[in-house]
């Protein structure tokens, strides 16, 4: 067994020198594309993909900040997201920043690929720092008890030269299922553990931006890090073994379960809050015709808090306009007010329920 406190400069390049594709792992990478493939068709059936982009990626967002112990509670979350210039606590704003990171890497895909620039981009991003390469040794993992469970390669150098074999590993044209692909960047990332800070939600990110890139998915949305926090032990001990024992079957189906699972329960959701508009819809035009207009059923869903600010920004209405439109709302019980300090939000709480279920 390998020495923990020495750094794992010899973590072996990829791909592995193992069977990655074991009658196992097609087995469970057919259920997975599967189920993929179904999410993938639902989100492309919304008019406004803003609603997933802005409402269900932030609860990735939040997840995937929990994992490094960044809380925040939901309506603080959302609560920020729809007033971002406002005060807010440190956690809250570090979370927001990763849904900013996501936005950017999305973005950043359809002129680029996946490289280690765009890595470093990344993490600069979730951080809001200029951080770079680890060049300073002493890295090492520790669990709770303050013991060391790994140490990742040292010197810039040699993280460089693994990060680069890794891009090529990204790109080769080998044959591999996508999804298994992904199972490998990600240990493997996360065993060169190229940053000072910020390496867990970096990964995470890039597993959603290769899914992208690969064509699996349109956008981002993806819940994988839900998963991951309810097998956070088995995670941990996955990527353990692999580095222990190049146990690469049972960490690849490990991962290929949390795409199958996460993209059953996103499908279902996204479909949930889909009937959920469709049924605001035809009642605010049944009891409210006056004021009814698909632009503002889609404005309300585009993210749990409203104001009347954003009615306008829309061109839906002036700001008096506005005002009576959401105070209608309200009193339909469609949405409820409330006031926080000089700022008045309207809260779609059907939806915060869903998001936050």
């Amino acid at each position: 067994m390998r020495d923990r406190d020495l750094p794992y400069n010899d973590l072996p390049l990829l791909p592995p020198a193992v069977e990655l594709e074991t009658k196992a792992v097609l087995k469970q990478a057919i259920a997975a594309n599967r189920v993929l493939a179904n999410l993938r068709g639902l989100a492309a059936k919304i008019p406004n993909q803003g609603l997933l982009i802005n409402s269900i990626v932030l609860q990735e967002a939040r997840l995937s900040s929990e994992i490094e112990s960044i809380v925040t509670t939901n309506d603080e979350l959302y609560r920020a997201a729809a007033d971002p210039d406002g005060k807010t606590d440190p956690h809250t704003k570090e979370v927001l920043r990763y849904r900013e990171a996501l936005y950017f890497g999305f973005r950043a895909l359809r002129d680029r690929p996946l490289t280690t620039n765009l890595f470093i981009e990344l993490v600069q991003f979730i951080k809001q720092a200029g951080i770079g390469i680890r060049a300073i040794p002493g890295t090492a993992l520790k669990n709770d008890l303050g013991e060391v469970i790994y140490t990742p390669p040292a010197g810039e150098a040699v993280i460089r030269d693994k990060l680069a074999n890794l891009e090529q590993f990204i790109h080769a044209d080998d044959g591999l299922d996508p999804l298994v692909k992904m199972a490998v960047m990600h240990y493997q990332f996360e065993a060169i553990h190229p940053f000072p800070d910020g390496n867990g939600r970096t990964g995470r990110i890039l597993n959603l931006l290769y899914l992208v890139e690969q064509q699996l998915l349109d956008i981002p949305v993806l819940f994988l890090s839900r998963y991951i926090i309810a097998n956070r032990a088995d995670y941990y001990a996955g990527l353990r073994r692999v580095t222990e024992e190049q146990d690469w079957e049972n960490w690849v189906l490990f991962m290929l379960r949390a795409v199958e699972a996460t993209a059953k329960q996103t499908h279902d959701q996204v479909e949930r809050i889909l009937d959920l508009m469709e049924a605001t819809r035809e009642r605010v035009q049944r009891e409210a015709g006056n004021i009814y207009s698909k632009d503002l059923i889609e404005l309300i869903f585009h993210q749990p808090y409203t104001k009347i600010a954003f009615v306008v920004e829309a061109g839906i209405a002036k700001r008096q306009t506005a005002s009576r439109y959401l105070q209608t709302l309200v009193e339909m019980g469609v949405l409820r007010e409330q006031q926080i300090g000089r700022e008045k939000y309207y809260i779609n709480g059907a939806l915060f329920a869903e998001l936050t279920r």
